[in-house]
């Protein structure tokens, strides 16, 4: 069976726990799952732009997208 991949996403906050940077992503059968290690909170991860609306121009970062 091959290792597992799993990613933090910093600055991500659990939706259950309210922890901040607990949040990581694995794939699981093609599916992109994710899951806090604090409270073993597990859930699909949303779509992008399902995070639940327009991110205001102040407080976006920048894009990353790779060719």
């Amino acid at each position: 069976m091959a290792r597992q991949r799993k990613r933090f996403i910093a600055g991500a906050t659990c939706p259950e726990c309210q922890q901040q940077d607990t949040i990581m992503v694995y794939f699981e059968d093609d599916v992109e799952q994710i899951a806090c290690v604090a409270c073993d909170y597990h859930a699909l991860r949303p779509e992008q732009g399902e995070s639940g609306g327009p991110v205001a121009d102040d407080q976006l970062i920048g894009i990353f997208k790779p060719d």
